[in-house]
């Protein structure tokens, strides 16, 4: 059956979007141009993440055409797996980013607690990040920068990307070296410019680290690790499952004329591949699957993401019961 790609419930403000419409809550982090601050909406009564963004630090920092585009890309972007821009406002000062407010942790924590994932956790969220690619790229977006720490888990256990920072508009090839290290293509180590191959060349690396515990080239220093990737060479555990170290091989090959995701069957080379095997795409993107981790957010995430603040707790234990109704 094909799959359809379309998102059937918009995560967008209809309407324009100013500061009178929020109760600020507690901060939630922060970075180098500003903070993110846990929100109400007051007509809605919906909860929100919100960057704000100091214009005076972006300019100094020379950022302005890079948070442009992050904003850009974000705003042409609804989907279920993907932490969604809902609009944006500024005043004399800031920049205000309406985000999603995701409270089941990272996905980097709870890979750690868990050491590496059996073969069936592994696919439910390679699957998720399959789907994520897919629409992406189908709007000519490469991503660029996939890792376990731009993963986050939502209160029912499914994967929501963020950091756009390095995501980009690309029909054919860009040049830009950029990733972190362990995820880097050899193509763009060689700046020989890339595409969409190499977001099939991170989730290789991804759904290694998960079976494995640890990504396929390790080193201490960068360059022993990008000395690595060019190499070419994969060692697999013993304990691999066989249909999961084809796949991974499939994916991390330097020659783009074999690697899956790139030849003339795009991404079904990926989704029709025996790891993927008993996936329902379109049940996965409406979300009917039990996930293999349902986080703990009633007495852990929710108040560490809010301060341990009693009100803004009881706020999070509201949000989770909506998006369960």
């Amino acid at each position: 059956m094909a799959t359809s790609n379309a998102v059937k419930t918009s995560h967008k403000f209809a309407t324009p979007l100013d500061g009178s419409q929020f109760e600020m809550g507690v901060t939630l982090g922060t970075g180098s141009f500003g903070r993110v601050r846990f929100a109400t909406h007051r007509a809605s009564n919906t909860y929100w993440a919100i960057k704000i963004l100091k214009k005076a630090e972006i300019i100094r920092l020379q950022q302005v055409e890079h948070m442009l585009s992050e904003k850009s890309i974000l705003l042409c972007l609804d989907h279920p797996f993907i932490v969604n821009l809902a609009g944006t406002y500024q005043d004399t000062k800031f920049l205000y980013m309406v985000l999603e407010y995701v409270i089941g942790g990272e996905f980097f924590t709870h890979l750690r607690k868990a050491g590496r994932f059996d073969n069936n956790a592994a696919k439910f969220y390679a699957a998720q990040v399959v789907a994520i690619f897919e629409y992406m790229h189908n709007q000519d977006f490469i991503y660029r920068d996939l890792k376990p720490e731009n993963l986050l888990l939502d209160s029912e256990g499914y994967i929501k990307i963020t950091d756009f920072g390095f995501a980009k508009r690309v029909a054919f090839k860009t040049y830009t070296l950029c990733g972190t290290p362990e995820y880097i293509a050899p193509e763009v180590l060689l700046n020989k410019g890339h595409g969409k191959g190499v977001d099939w060349w991170t989730l290789g690396i991804l759904l290694y680290e998960m079976l494995a515990g640890q990504p396929p080239f390790c080193d201490d220093d960068p360059m022993g690790i990008y000395q690595q990737i060019l190499s070419g060479k994969l060692n697999f555990p013993r304990f691999f499952d066989r249909n999961a170290k084809g796949l991974i091989k499939r994916m991390l090959t330097a020659d783009l004329t074999k690697r899956y995701g790139c030849l003339k069957n795009g991404v079904e080379d990926i989704k029709k591949h025996k790891f993927f095997s008993g996936v329902n795409w379109e049940e996965l993107l409406a979300r009917k699957g039990a996930a293999p981790i349902i986080p703990r957010v009633g007495g852990t995430s929710a108040e560490n993401s809010t301060g341990n603040n009693g009100q803004q707790s009881q706020n999070a234990s509201l949000f989770i019961a909506k998006m369960r109704q």
